[in-house]
């Protein structure tokens, strides 16, 4: 089991989506967040919040059934790309994720646990959890990779910042 170098944990879809909107303000042009969780974990919720962070106004909606969709308006493209439906590594390559995401553009990849060996090294895993405890309570385990190891300070000292100020989250870790 890997240690996450981050641990939050949200109380409401609210919350999830002020957490999405914590890093989208932080995102910087090519970078790659990989969403992993079971269905209805608050993926598409948490992406709704990190295209406020860029500045994006339009609604955000799953891409299950296009697979790709691209949010234009804010401070960088948003690349919403959702993999529940692609079953092999190479239909996750056939889609050139590395090409979609070239900056400006920033990309978030739900189900990313299919595309972690087609991105390369520097993305941000986000690992999604239902709480047992209670019904609307999320864990969300930051797991960083490459580049996204140095800038885990400045992602972290905000994230911390956040949820001391929400009224139920929680963040522990370095």
């Amino acid at each position: 089991m890997r240690v996450p170098f981050l641990v939050v944990r949200t109380r409401s879809a609210n919350e999830t989506t002020g957490l999405g909107e914590c890093l989208g303000r932080l995102l910087r042009p090519g970078e790659m967040i990989l969403l992993v969780g079971e269905l209805g974990t608050g993926k598409t919720t948490f992406v709704r919040g990190l295209a406020a962070g860029l500045g994006i106004v339009e609604g955000v909606r799953s891409p299950s059934f296009q697979i790709v969709r691209t949010h234009d308006g804010g401070r960088y493209p948003l690349v919403h790309v959702d993999l529940y439906r692609l079953g092999s590594a190479n239909e996750v390559l056939d889609l050139g994720l590395e090409e979609l995401v070239a900056p400006p553009a920033v990309a978030a990849v739900e189900w990313g646990e299919k595309a972690s060996s087609a991105v390369g090294r520097d993305f941000l895993e986000l690992e999604f959890a239902w709480s047992a405890d209670e019904q609307d309570t999320r864990t969300i385990r930051f797991h960083p990779s490459g580049r996204w190891r140095d800038r885990m300070g400045e992602l972290g000292e905000s994230v911390r910042a956040w949820a001391a100020a929400a009224p139920n989250a929680a963040a522990e870790g370095n």
